[in-house]
Formats: structure tokens, C-alpha cells, sequence
């Protein structure tokens, strides 16, 4: 007689904290994040102070965004090819150097603070993707979640203490030692990335100058092609003009012309701001899986853009703060939610590319709301403020009825009911020969398989089979025999496992997902049923090929990153065939037989997952 197997418990919110590459980045960030708080608010103030515009903010607010239109996606590129961790270290260094300068560079001219200050923004282009890309090389995806709310309270939380002491530091005298103490900041967080491990990325493209522009069209194709990345753009837009954009410009000039406040007031603002934040990301680390990432958007866009509109309109310096700080609560769910969406369906070796492509995004727009912001030198600054927060609430609604984004319940429930609906066998249908045209559309959307060698060209077009499916369709069943992997072309699929209530672990699949390759690999029998959600083109490939493909560049890395995800989403006791495969394992199976045993440094194994 069997006993039931013990529920797997959730690890703690906090357990990534055990891993000493994580807490040291995270130190790193928090004491760096206190510094930018620091050149930001003293940057600002020193040119309102001296010009009394709102425009001068707004152009200064602008330098800081600058940068990435010019850097963005080249550093994406050098992110994705070059050691990470070397990267965020020069980085470090460079911006402590060049704020330290600014104290002296200040005293010839005031235009140095706006070139200064746009250089250590372009070298911070390198540093944020390349920190971003890490994070989940580092944290185990059962613990992604609460290690984005975490690492998020460590790059903006923490500018709780910053804002306030620049504040602070003005009202009390020269608000030039905002800038050292920024320099010193860096210092402190390249010491921290030094100590840190953070394992190198095989590269397995082309790294030549000519590769460059190649790079580029590839990150901006997934971000095109990948359907939830493209649905927040236009929300990322939005954000950018009314948040990013004409807040920031506007939040120093309506503290002083419209509430009154002083320096230090106006401080407090941007702290309590940071500490709401800082509330808000504790709590969604703890809730993060309650929800999908979009809803979190959702509901983030909406209490800001409510919470603004009440900034607007207030006249007491007490409840804008209010406002701010529940603004700044709600600032937390759309940054990690964001996040999130990107470093998940990111194909690892693309998420630097992804992640600057959004960057550069953000930052056109964000400087031209930056640019309107200036408007207040000349119509009501609180009509502005209104505006922007309007339009916030607007993305939020925009957000609930984007794919992949805020219509979750209804679209979860439908896909649940196609599995429901489905027949409980596998039957694909009639197959046909792959053919020269199926194979390109497969490398357009995986550019990863670009770089697979004619001969494993030839073995997907020699034994790889097309099949095509209607809705309701059940390609795969759960106990069956794993013979095949599935590459989707058009179309979606949903995969669940069937309990008996109806499914859990549901997952959607749409053009360059692929499944099938766990049990493919090792023989195993099917642990999920897989549907067609609707009219779907699948490439099949039998087990024996994809076994001869797993040493092909690109091809290995891939479906091993795919496979180790799957695995540590999966309670072990659904598959109990796997409770010994380590990452050594994954090696072999992606190292032909003939070859010796070799590929990148061992990431986490699953036991530490």
C-alpha cells in the first residue's frame, strides 16, 4: 500500500537570501540606489535653485534618459556577449568616478551637471540589463518572483534614505556633498559585485562588429514576435510619457509652486514614495503567485493613475505625501510584474537584448513627457498632473483586455475547458515531410537555431515530420510514451495536468514554444496533457533525433534552459522516473556520445532548486 506523497512547501519569500551571490548584488544595489537617489534630488535641485524652471528639471530629468537612445541596444548586445559580471563591475566603477567629478566640474560651468550626469546614465545602460539578465542565472524560478520584489527594493525602495538626505542636505547647506557621497555609493556596490559569482553565458553566435547589427534586428524580433513582450509596449508607452515622463519633471516644481513645501518637504515626498514601495514589494513577495503577472499590472496601473489624480488635486502637503507613498505601493506590483514578464519569456540568451530594446523604449518616450512636463512653465502645473495620471488609469484599462495581460480569468477558464473538452488520447493526425520553408520559419522564430549545422539541418528535414491540428485536438496525452518532441510554427497549445477536479500547472504555448522534450529525452512517459487551443502547425521531431541534435550549437543550450525550468516548476512526485537527474545529466544529454563531456559551468542543480 502507497502512502499519498507530502505537498512540496513553497519556499519562504525570503529564502533566495540563502544564496551569497544574490544578497551580495542585492547590498550592492541598495547602497549604490541610495547614491543615484542622492545625484538625482541633488541634480534637480541644484538647477531649480539656480534657473526656477520647470523646463531646466525636465531638460536635466532628460539627460538621464538620454543615454539609452543611443546605448540601449548596443549594450544589450554586449550584455549577451560578454561576461556579465565584468560588465557590472566597470560599470560600478566608471559612475563612481564620474559623479565624484561633478563637484568640480560644476564650479566652470553648470552645463557640465547635465553632460555628467547623462555619462553616468550611458554607463548605467551596461549595468541594469546585464543585473536583469543575471537574476535568474542566479535565483531559481520557484523563487524569481520574490527574488524580483526583493532585488526591487533594493534598485528603488532604498531611495527612501537617498531622497530624504539630498533633501536634507540642500536645506542645510552645500548640495554638492550629494554627489560625493554617490561616488562613494558605487565604490561600495563594485566591491559587492566583485565578491559576487555569476555564471558566464556560452556564446554560441557570432561576436564580430559585423554580428552587431544582426544581434540587434534578433532582440527586437523576439520582442515583436513574442506575443504577452508585445503586448506591453503600449502600456510601457503610456507609463513612460505620463510617468516617467512628465512626474518626474513635475514633482519638484508642483512640491514648491503649488503645495509649498520646501527642499527638505520635497525630499520626504520622493522618500516616502520609495518606502510605500518598499511595502508593497515585501507584500508581493509574499503574493506574487496569487495572480499572472499581467493582472499585477493591471491592478498597479490603476491604484497609481487613482492615486495621482488625488496628488493633483490635493493642497496639504500631508496628504500628497499619502498619495505618493500609495502610489509608490502600487509602483511596486507594475515594476516586479514587469520584470517578470520579460525574464520569463525571454529565451535566456536573448534577455539582454530584450531588456534594452524595452529600455530604449521607455526612454523615447519618457523624455518627451519629460519635455511636456515643461507645459508648467506656462499652463497649470496641477492640470498636468491630472492629465498624466489619467492617462495612467488608461493603461491600466488598456492592460485588462491586452493578450496575454489582464484577461486571465476568462482566458484561463476557456483553455481549461478545451482541455477538459479534449479527447483522452493523443492523436496528431496525418503527418507530412518537413520542408525547406517550414524549416526557415522555425529558425525565424528561434534565432537560436540560426547556427545549427547543415548536417542537423538535414536531420530535421530527413525524419522531422509537420503535423496540423483543429481546436480540441489532444497532441499528447498524460502516460503516454515519450517518442516525439514538439516545436509549435502557428498556432497555440495548452498543456495541463489532470487532476481530478479539472488541471493544474496550466501553461499556454504559442509560435517557438516547444514540447515534449523531457520525455523525449529520457524515455520517460508523458506527465501532461497537450491540446491544440486553436488551429495549430507543429514540427515533430522522433526522440532518436532529437538526441543527435542536443550537440548542435544553440539547440543543446536551449532545450537544457527549458528542461531545467520545467523540472524545478514540476513536483517531483509527479515525476518520480526524474528524481535523480542533475545537471550532469542535462550535460550528457545535450553531449553527443562520441564527444567528450563538456559546455558551460554547472548553473544550480535542481536539488538546490
Amino acid at each position: 500500500m502507497t502512502t499519498a506523497a507530502a505537498p512540496v512547501a513553497q519556499p519562504s519569500a525570503f529564502a533566495v537570501f540563502r544564496r551569497r551571490t544574490f544578497t551580495l548584488l542585492w547590498v550592492g544595489q541598495f547602497v549604490s540606489t541610495i547614491g543615484d537617489a542622492l545625484l538625482i534630488a541633488g541634480a534637480g535641485i541644484l538647477i531649480f535653485q539656480r534657473t526656477n524652471s520647470a523646463l531646466s528639471v525636465g531638460l536635466m530629468a532628460a539627460a538621464t534618459l538620454a543615454p539609452a537612445l543611443v546605448l540601449g541596444l548596443v549594450a544589450g548586445v554586449v550584455v549577451d556577449r560578454y561576461d556579465r559580471r565584468r560588465i557590472m563591475l566597470a560599470s560600478d566603477l566608471l559612475r563612481a568616478v564620474t559623479v565624484a567629478l561633478i563637484p568640480v566640474a560644476v564650479g566652470f560651468n553648470l552645463v557640465f551637471l547635465y553632460v555628467l550626469v547623462a555619462v553616468s546614465s550611458a554607463v548605467s545602460e551596461f549595468f541594469n540589463p546585464a543585473l536583469d539578465a543575471t537574476l535568474p542565472e542566479i535565483a531559481p524560478d520557484e523563487e524569481l518572483g520574490a527574488a524580483n520584489s526583493l532585488m526591487a527594493i533594493s534598485s528603488f525602495g532604498s531611495t527612501a534614505v537617498g531622497f530624504a538626505a539630498g533633501g536634507l542636505i540642500a536645506a542645510m547647506g552645500d548640495v554638492q556633498w550629494a554627489f560625493v557621497l554617490d561616488g562613494i555609493s558605487f565604490a561600495v556596490s563594485a566591491c559587492c559585485t566583485y565578491l559576487a559569482t555569476i555564471p558566464r553565458i556560452p556564446v554560441t553566435e557570432d561576436t564580430s562588429i559585423r554580428a552587431v547589427g544582426t544581434n540587434l534586428r534578433d532582440g527586437l524580433r523576439v520582442l515583436a514576435q513574442t506575443p504577452i513582450l508585445r503586448s506591453m509596449l503600449p502600456i510601457a508607452i503610456v507609463y513612460a510619457i505620463a510617468c516617467v515622463g512628465i512626474w518626474n519633471a513635475l514633482l519638484l516644481p508642483f512640491s514648491v509652486r503649488a503645495l509649498g513645501a520646501n527642499t527638505f518637504e520635497y525630499g520626504l515626498q520622493e522618500g516616502l514614495t520609495s518606502v510605500g514601495f518598499v511595502i508593497g514589494s515585501l507584500v508581493l513577495a509574499q503574493l506574487v503567485g496569487r495572480l499572472r503577472e499581467g493582472q499585477w499590472l493591471v491592478l498597479g496601473y490603476l491604484a497609481m493613475g487613482i492615486m495621482g489624480i488625488a496628488y493633483g488635486l490635493s493642497h496639504s502637503i500631508a496628504l500628497a505625501i499619502a498619495a505618493v507613498a500609495l502610489s509608490g505601493f502600487a509602483n511596486a506590483f507594475t515594476s516586479t510584474a514587469g520584470r517578470l514578464i520579460r525574464q520569463r519569456h525571454t529565451p535566456r540568451e536573448y534577455r539582454g537584448r530584450v531588456m534594452s530594446a524595452f529600455s530604449v523604449i521607455t526612454s523615447v518616450f519618457g523624455i518627451v513627457g519629460m519635455l511636456l512636463g515643461g507645459l508648467a512653465d506656462v499652463i497649470d502645473i496641477r492640470l498636468l498632473i491630472v492629465v498624466a495620471s489619467v492617462a495612467t488609469v488608461a493603461a491600466g484599462l488598456l492592460a485588462a483586455v491586452l493578450p496575454g495581460l489582464g484577461q486571465a480569468p476568462a482566458e484561463w477558464r476557456k483553455l481549461a475547458q478545451v482541455l477538459r473538452g479534449a479527447p483522452a488520447r493523443g492523436a496528431l493526425g496525418a503527418l507530412r515531410p518537413v520542408t525547406l520553408a517550414d524549416l526557415e520559419m522555425l529558425v525565424g522564430l528561434v534565432p537560436t537555431l540560426r547556427n545549427l549545422e547543415r548536417p542537423a539541418r538535414e536531420d530535421l528535414l530527413v525524419h522531422g515530420q509537420i503535423g496540423e491540428a483543429p481546436v480540441g485536438t489532444c497532441i499528447v496525452a498524460r502516460g503516454e510514451p515519450g517518442d516525439a518532441a514538439y516545436f509549435v510554427l502557428e498556432g497555440r497549445a495548452v498543456a495541463g495536468t489532470p487532476t481530478g477536479d479539472g488541471y493544474r500547472s496550466l501553461s499556454e504555448m504559442g509560435p517557438g514554444d516547444f514540447f515534449g522534450e523531457i520525455a523525449a529525452l529520457t524515455g520517460a512517459v508523458r506527465t501532461a496533457n497537450v491540446v491544440a487551443a486553436e488551429p495549430v502547425t507543429l514540427l515533430e521531431v522522433p526522440a532518436a533525433t532529437l538526441r543527435r541534435l542536443m550537440g548542435s550549437p544553440g539547440l543543446g543550450e536551449l532545450v537544457t534552459r527549458k528542461m531545467t525550468e520545467r523540472l524545478a516548476r514540476t513536483s517531483l512526485t509527479d515525476l518520480p522516473k526524474f528524481g535523480g537527474i542533475d545537471q550532469a545529466d542535462l550535460r550528457e544529454l545535450r553531449t553527443p556520445a562520441q564527444s567528450p563531456v563538456g559546455g558551460p559551468p554547472a548553473e544550480p542543480t535542481l536539488a538546490e532548486a
